[in-house]
């Protein structure tokens, strides 16, 4: 680290000026955005980047680099600013001046993989916090395996009082507290300005102590003091704790006339004001114009990156563990995977198991976690329910991370936000589980992995009315609906083991997350075809076909396929052919040709079973088709006598489709 007494801190002051001006000026070319948190955080951004982080703008995705996470997304045109000035070759000033634009990468909130130097997704708040715990527990994971020769680097994040007010910052606050992340160093923009106004509208609370009670390291400094802000730093990187930095900031700090006001929060400061910034910061160049001499200077800190990345390379070239950790960055399945699978479908197909789903989930896990040394598994304090723990599987436990299975606690939101952290780190493959009913705590989380394409499976169990007992509080009812909206996420509900294991094989390959809705009762062997096949892969498929003209087609998926089987039984009996169709997910289904589609679902009375919602089924079944499912929440009670009591009894729906076609 430079010394601070030897930099020209008027330097400093300048480059910190040139994001503030740059930001106060795009967003009001936008006519929109938020002004006032990039202003008022400059100095320290400056100080982070020009002195601490290592990154390299010309590889921006080296995997020893320093993670940087704006949780506070609404200030994005900080880091867009300082990808301009630190020279991204995707940030020339033509984006700057279409911040929010159609068609530029500059957009409202940071969007990983849409703009070079972006790690993860933003905007909601409280995300990107819990997010950089996961990126800092990647870290210490892949440490434990490579030590200081290969993975050395740490995560910075600059949160707002909003992520710190969101309920998903306490979870993750004490999981982090509670692992001892030291490499995770947080940097709050301690302004005391919301939305509304002053924070004291809303909260009244001790940051510092709720850190502090948390087993972390906490410190307040000036946000405006370039000293204060390199020795908190520097002070935090030797802690043995993570690190809470409170920067006392002025919001929309230049700004003569409204900084420290809400005003600078989230509208523009109008071109008078702009105007008088650039004048009190003794800014006197053209819009968008940063002089030379400053974009040398902040260029500078990429090439210290690209020094410190090409240092890294030199080890890695050297190191006996290059082969393995090419292998943990690398997310293909391996031939040994790949040849363990076909020979544990051919045993299923044989043996023909009548178990839950979730328990041929864990058999199947026993496959993948032996296979693929990289998965990372965990669960939110379920894990005797949701069986996500293999016999092998060891731990993570405070300073020790050579383990593989994280125990979250009850924490489902945090749990999804740390695995988007794990996804996006790379190095490791992560699957979490809780009750599919109680994917609600962790939706934000879940909408971000999706929009990020991040390779996340999701094990969600209990999966229906089926659960029992436990009532309508444990049954989801609108879930699979709310999944299925998702883009990009593939929702998997296995009828049988045989599906359950071809659904892991797919999530494992998907480049995006998935979800596994597994039931907590027995289902019997549906699939015992001979030849290979990864029928799951087709979306839906004709699991009985008939012999002659099709009368009816029955739809169905997870442990309903079943119940669709024993109801084409039936009424065969009456002279009525009837086809059943097994879709266990909608949006691989949707990826087929029309003809395929038609040819399976045909064109007679379509009927769809499913003990969920019926919103969104009415795209295979018409208007005219027939739904059995639940528009109601359902009951407690032992599991046969629920599916009766809402009419998912084969012989009720026998009957009503009888008089239909009658």
């Amino acid at each position: 680290m430079e010394n601070l007494k030897s930099t020209d801190e008027k330097i400093m002051r300048r480059m910190a000026n040139a994001i503030r001006v740059l930001a106060a000026e795009a967003v009001q070319e936008a006519n929109s955005g938020h002004p006032g948190m990039p202003m008022g955080m400059a100095d320290v951004a400056t100080v982070l980047f020009s002195k601490f982080i290592n990154i390299d703008p010309s590889t921006p995705d080296w995997p020893d680099r320093d993670r940087f996470v704006l949780s506070a997304g609404h200030g994005s045109m900080l880091i867009y600013a300082l990808n301009y000035l630190l020279g991204y070759d995707d940030m020339p000033i033509e984006s700057i001046k279409n911040f929010r634009q159609l068609n530029f990468n500059t957009p409202g909130h940071p969007e990983f993989g849409h703009t070079k130097g972006v790690e993860t997704t933003t905007g909601p708040l409280g995300q990107g916090f819990a997010t950089s715990v996961g990126m800092a527990l990647a870290e210490k994971l892949l440490n434990a395996r490579f030590k200081n020769e290969l993975v050395d680097h740490f995560t910075y994040t600059i949160v707002g009082d909003g992520c710190l007010q969101e309920g998903i910052s306490h979870e993750a606050i004490e999981f982090a507290g509670h692992l001892k992340l030291s490499k995770l160093i947080v940097l709050w923009d301690d302004n005391k300005i919301s939305i509304d106004g002053e924070t004291n509208l809303s909260t009244s609370s001790n940051q510092l102590a709720r850190f502090k009670a948390s087993g972390w390291d906490a410190q307040i400094i000036d946000g405006h003091n370039f000293e204060e802000i390199t020795n908190a730093i520097d002070k935090a990187k030797k802690s043995n704790k993570p690190s809470l930095i409170a920067c006392k900031t002025i919001i929309g700090y230049g700004s003569p006339n409204l900084a420290g006001t809400e005003k600078t929060h989230g509208a523009p400061l109008g071109k008078d004001e702009v105007e008088e910034v650039k004048k009190h910061l003794n800014w006197n160049y053209e819009p968008f114009e940063v002089p030379n001499e400053l974009i040398e200077e902040w260029k500078k800190v990429g090439l210290r990156g690209n020094t410190k990345r090409k240092d890294w390379l030199l080890k890695l070239e050297s190191s006996s563990k290059k082969q393995k950790f090419a292998n943990f960055h690398n997310t293909d399945i391996n031939k040994k995977f790949e040849n363990k699978f076909r020979s544990y479908l051919k045993k299923l197909k044989t043996d023909k198991p009548k178990i839950a789903t979730r328990q041929a989930s864990l058999n199947f896990l026993e496959v993948i976690n032996s296979s693929i040394e990289n998965t990372i598994g965990g669960s939110a304090d379920l894990t005797g329910s949701n069986l996500t723990k293999t016999k092998n599987m060891k731990p993570i436990m405070p300073r020790k991370f050579k383990g593989n299975y994280i125990h979250y606690g009850i924490r489902e939101h945090m749990m999804g936000a740390v695995m988007n952290g794990i996804a996006l780190h790379k190095g490791f493959l992560p699957y979490g589980g809780t009750f599919l009913v109680f994917s609600d705590y962790m939706r934000a989380s879940m909408r971000l992995s999706s929009i990020m394409k991040a390779k996340v499976v999701y094990v969600l169990t209990h999966d229906s009315i089926g659960l029992g007992e436990d009532g309508p509080t444990h049954q989801p009812i609108e879930h699979l609906a709310m999944l299925r909206a998702t883009p990009n996420l593939n929702v998997f509900r296995p009828a049988d083991a045989v599906e359950t294991a071809e659904a892991w094989r797919l999530a494992l390959s998907h480049n995006g997350p998935s979800v596994l809705a597994l039931s907590r009762q027995g289902l019997p062997a549906i699939r015992d075809e001979k030849k290979f096949e990864n029928l799951t892969e087709k979306g839906g498929y004709i699991i009985k076909d008939v012999k002659g003209n099709r009368d009816v087609t029955i739809i169905a998926s997870g442990s309903e396929v079943n119940i669709a089987l024993q109801v084409s039984d039936l009424l065969s009996k009456h002279k009525v052919n009837a086809a059943v169709i097994s879709m266990p997910c909608w949006e691989l289904f949707e990826n087929q040709n029309n003809d395929y589609k038609s040819n399976v679902i045909g064109d007679v009375l379509k009927v769809a079973i499913e003990a969920g919602s019926e919103l969104g089924w009415h795209k295979y079944i018409g208007s005219k088709g027939m739904f059995f499912g639940l528009n109601t929440f359902g009951a407690s009670a032992p599991a046969l006598d629920l599916f009766k009591h809402f009419g998912l009894d084969p012989e009720e729906i026998k009957e009503k489709i009888l008089k239909r076609l009658n």
